[in-house]
């Protein structure tokens, strides 16, 4: 019997593939030469090696890209919101001339509801920002941006932040609506609509309800406006020869004027003048 086996009771099992006599397992390996391990491998779990990531990196690294992917998910979010309020709810827009002061001033900014005309009826005073039914806008060479700076204009204006320009769209105050008989002027001077006469409390001061005297009946589907700085705005009356003779189709309204928030000494909500109306009947 060996020293080992002296050790060792017969009634122990031994290692697996021991026999009498064989050195223990931990002085198989000859002094200084330790076991191979497959790379990233140890005794005690994964290990690093030369040019390759630890595994507090890996952590890292993951918490970059969740924390990226998060701000992805964010701003995408963000800018669908944007583009549905634009679309569904209100939209900016910028007042390009004189024509409807005192009411609006000349690069004012507005907010127009989108409910109205989709999901909400055009009533008598309402104001209302229409595309140009064709030729009401003077034809005026415009500096346009270019490159990058028209693009992120474009993407603004496309999202809703940026207010809507004066290229193609127009601002007045609906004074009839489809089959009203609007005319003028009475013996006062005064607008009638349907037989009666109008006291026009938004027109801007100084100003008469018009220059030109007028005798229309409103087609089917569409509005006759006229801007509250009557002496200087190209509205219904002067737009006979165009398409539509003066008249706004409802499908042009993109939505009516709800509040104004520039410059914000000038910020108010904008509500219509039902009084005016009040007595006018129906067609």
């Amino acid at each position: 019997m060996t020293s080992n086996d002296a050790e060792r009771p017969d009634d122990q099992p031994r290692p697996s593939g021991a026999f009498p006599g064989a050195p223990d397992v931990e002085s198989v390996f000859p002094e200084g030469q330790a076991p191979s391990v497959e790379p990233g491998e140890g005794p005690d779990g994964p290990t690093s090696t030369p040019g390759s990531p630890t595994p507090g990196a890996a952590v890292k690294t993951r918490r970059r890209w969740s924390f990226a992917r998060e701000v992805g998910v964010i701003v995408v979010a963000a800018l669908v919101i944007s583009f549905l309020i634009k679309t569904f709810v209100v939209q900016p827009f910028v007042i390009p001339s004189e024509s409807m002061e005192n009411t609006l001033i000349k690069d004012d900014r507005v907010l127009a509801s989108r409910f109205v005309p989709r999901f909400l009826d055009v009533h008598r005073g309402d104001v209302v920002v229409f595309k140009d039914p064709g030729g009401w806008l003077a034809s005026q060479p415009q500096q346009e941006s270019t490159g990058l700076v028209k693009a992120g204009e474009t993407f603004l204006t496309f999202i809703g932040i940026r207010p809507v320009d004066a290229g193609e769209h127009l601002i007045k105050r609906v004074i009839g609506l489809p089959g009203d008989h609007v005319t003028c002027c009475d013996a006062q001077g005064r607008v009638s609509v349907n037989g009666v006469a109008i006291d026009e409390t938004y027109i801007k001061p100084g100003s008469i309800p018009s220059e030109i005297e007028f005798d229309v009946v409103v087609p089917e589907d569409s509005l006759f406006v006229l801007g509250d700085n009557r002496q200087n705005s190209g509205d219904s009356r002067y737009n006979t020869d165009k398409p539509g003779n003066g008249f706004v189709p409802i499908d042009n309204v993109v939505g009516t004027a709800v509040a104004k928030v520039w410059p914000l000494d000038r910020a108010s909500l904008m509500r219509n003048p039902g009084s005016v109306f009040e007595d006018v009947p129906e067609p």
